[in-house]
This record gives structure tokens, C-alpha cells and sequence, in this order.
């Protein structure tokens, strides 16, 4: 089967992207893609490379730079097709082009994976999954030795996006937070946050945390998943979310923070403040790497026990170190 390479792309750099597909392809077993908007930097071919090499798979995830999704729905009927991450713009733009979605995909409404599932006649269903979602529960239970630190104490997420929404996820359905404190700095997003998650029952444990008084107010968090980006605040709902923030990692009962922030650097300002308050940080990193696990066993069939992590943490931890020196 030929890949389609007539459908308009949107610039002048995704159409040789496209032209070049099929002489990639022609040279794998199998083919995945990684598709959005900004991927140069991203780890997850990497992540990917390590996981397939590792258990002896000619298989690839190609970077797909782009904003066509027709082209995209295009490009993954080709028989060599695996699956594939989807990050920004399209983990919602996806969903009504997927034939099925897993609970998690489904009460997020978001989609980070895409994956088949082949029928008895042969015919294959295009899947979605959120494993973004499990990405923050290991974070946690992998690098935290004591639960007790964050178990059946109020969570805290920072910000309102997709990553934000999978972080209330995984706070609700598995790290036993008591309640979830929601900081960001518009009210109308964390609005839009508290009706999604009141229509899948769990609305009335999130609290909008709006000032520094109401933050003195409350208990002390026992986890954090900030989901912001690694910039100085500038205008005065930025300052009032760092000030919110400072009151809750000055409290009492330090617990764990995880910075999804990683691009361009997993070492941000936030993860500084948590540390010299002392809150143990962990790297947005583990987050990459455990959604990232998650989406090969989707893909390959296999368990987290037949796959290389710790290949995998060691890849990730180079390409770290290689950041740092630059």
C-alpha cells in the first residue's frame, strides 16, 4: 500500500516530511508516529528507539510536525502502522476520528495514544487511550517510598490544561487525594476543569484556590503536579499564582512535587523553590517515561516486566545530562 502524498499539508517544511515517509517506511517492520506541532525536542523517539531496539523490533516512531489531521488519518491505514502519540494541538481534535476510547481517554477527554485493536474478520479498530494519566500516578508511586506522604492528604495541581486535567485524574482515581486544590490564572479554564470533572462525579472534591488568604488558610498538600511553563511571572495573576504556591510549600508536611515541566530543561525555577523548601521533586522526566512505557505495552503487547526500563531511565538520564552541558 502506497502512502498518499497529494493531501495539502499546511507549510512548505511539512511537505517534504510527507514525500519522505514512504522510503522510511519501506526500511521497518512496523511504524509509528509522534504527531504535533513543536517536536524537535521531544524525547519520546528517543524513548520509543530504546524500548524497540531493546526487544528486538525493527520498529520506528517518526516525527509528524504537523497540523493536518487528514493527512495524518491518511497516513495510518498504512498496513505497517503501530500506533501513535498524539501531543499538542491534537489530543482533543483527535477523539471523534477514533472508532473506540479506554476509560481513562474517555473521562480526561483528552487523547495522548493511539492503538489498534484488529477484529476476528480483520478489520482494525483505531483506539484511544490517555496514558498521560499513568504517567503521573508512577511518578509518584515509583519514586516516593512512603505513601503516607501524599495518601489521604489534599493534592494540588498548577494550571488547567490537558496535562493539568490528567493530573486531577490520576490525584482522584489512585493517589487517595482527600481533595485537589486548583491554581491557575484564569478562573474561567479552572471553571471549565471543575464542570468537566463534576459531570464524571468528582466535581466536589476540586477547590479553586484564588488567593494568598484562602491558601493560609487551608491544609497543606501532601503532592503537587505543576503544569505550567518555566517562565518568571509577569502580569498579577501570574504573581498571585507563585505567592499561592509559596504559602503551600511552606507549610508543614512536606511531600512530593512533580514538575511536568521538562522543555527546554526539566530544572526549572518552581522545582528550585519546591527544593530549598524541602518538598522532593521529581523531574517531569518520569512522567515521559512511564506514559511512555505504558503506550509500548499498548503497542507491542507486552508487560512493563518484558520491556527495558531501566534502559530506557538510562537513555533519558543521558540525554538529561547532555541538556545540562548545554
Amino acid at each position: 500500500m502506497a502512502i498518499a502524498t497529494t493531501t495539502t499539508v499546511t507549510s512548505q517544511q511539512e511537505q517534504p516530511l510527507a514525500l519522505t515517509l514512504e522510503s522510511r517506511i519501506d526500511q521497518l517492520e512496523k511504524h509509528g508516529f509522534l504527531f504535533g506541532k513543536k517536536l524537535a525536542a521531544s524525547m519520546s523517539p528517543l524513548l520509543h528507539d530504546v524500548v524497540y531496539r531493546g526487544i528486538g523490533l525493527k520498529w520506528e516512531q517518526i516525527r509528524l510536525d504537523s497540523t493536518d489531521m487528514d493527512l495524518f488519518l491518511r497516513l495510518i491505514r498504512h498496513p505497517k502502522f503501530y500506533g501513535a502519540s498524539i501531543t499538542m494541538p491534537h489530543k482533543v481534535a483527535i477523539i471523534p476520528h477514533l472508532d473506540e476510547l479506554t476509560e481513562e481517554c474517555r473521562d480526561v477527554g483528552a487523547c495522548n495514544t493511539l492503538f489498534l485493536r484488529t477484529l476476528p474478520d480483520g478489520r482494525r479498530l483505531f483506539c484511544g487511550a490517555n496514558t498521560d494519566v499513568i504517567g503521573v500516578r508512577e511518578s509518584f508511586v515509583q519514586n516516593v517510598p512512603d505513601p503516607s506522604v501524599y495518601e489521604n492528604r489534599p493534592g494540588m495541581v498548577i494550571g488547567s490544561g490537558g496535562a493539568a486535567r490528567s493530573a486531577v485524574y490520576a490525584l482522584h482515581k489512585w493517589l487517595k487525594a482527600t481533595r485537589i486544590y486548583l491554581v491557575n490564572r484564569d478562573k474561567s479554564e479552572v471553571d471549565a476543569v471543575v464542570a468537566e470533572c463534576s459531570e464524571r462525579g468528582y466535581g466536589d472534591r476540586l477547590v479553586h484556590v484564588e488567593t494568598v488568604e484562602q491558601a493560609e488558610a487551608l491544609e497543606g498538600p501532601g503532592a503537587i503536579v505543576a503544569c505550567i511553563p518555566d517562565f518568571p511571572p509577569v502580569t498579577e495573576a501570574e504573581k498571585v499564582v507563585r505567592r499561592i504556591t509559596e504559602v503551600m510549600l511552606r507549610k508543614e508536611g512536606k511531600g512530593a512535587m512533580l514538575e511536568m515541566c521538562y522543555n527546554p530543561s526539566p530544572y526549572t525555577a518552581l522545582g528550585a523553590l519546591a527544593e530549598s523548601e524541602g518538598w522532593q521533586v521529581i523531574l517531569g522526566t518520569e512522567a515521559l517515561i512511564w506514559q511512555g512505557i505504558e503506550q509500548d505495552k499498548y503497542w507491542t503487547g507486552r508487560d512493563t516486566s518484558e520491556l527495558p526500563v531501566a534502559q530506557v531511565k538510562e537513555a533519558i538520564a543521558t540525554r538529561l545530562a547532555q541538556i545540562s552541558k548545554s
